[in-house]
């Protein structure tokens, strides 16, 4: 098991409460770095440590390089969130995540579509190959 995955498990549905509370406050319709940055600022108020951007050491075929990687929000170094404000998840969002996740080592991630009426529907929940895994 991943271990960080309990942590992360665990955090999830914190974020998610989070997450549903600016989409309350804001409503679906704004763009993303919006949503991004009141939800930032709602799990700062709840106590959280958020960071956006992170170093990667990239390995391929001998080239071994250091590369900022830019992603939406890393909670407590464990959870990683991908938002999006768009009609519908197409699997390249899902794909997007889980190359982050795999990168930074991350065992669980949440996509979360604010351009939903109801957010819960725009809730994808992901987990690393391998992370619950005893």
């Amino acid at each position: 098991m991943h271990p960080l995955y309990g942590k992360a498990d665990r955090l999830s549905g914190e974020v998610i409460g989070a997450a549903i509370e600016v989409h309350r406050d804001k409503g679906p319709g704004l763009i993303e770095s919006i949503y991004e940055r009141c939800l930032t600022h709602e799990l700062s108020l709840r106590g959280h440590s958020t960071v956006n951007q992170k170093l990667v050491h990239i390995e391929y075929k001998g080239l071994v390089f250091d590369e900022p990687l830019r992603f939406d929000v890393l909670v407590e170094d464990c959870l990683l969130i991908e938002g999006k404000a768009v009609e519908r998840i197409l699997p390249i969002h899902m794909a997007q995540l889980l190359s982050y996740m795999k990168l930074l080592n991350i065992p669980v991630g949440l996509l979360i579509n604010f351009h939903e009426i109801v957010l819960k529907n725009g809730i994808v929940r992901l987990i690393l190959p391998g992370a619950n895994l005893p």
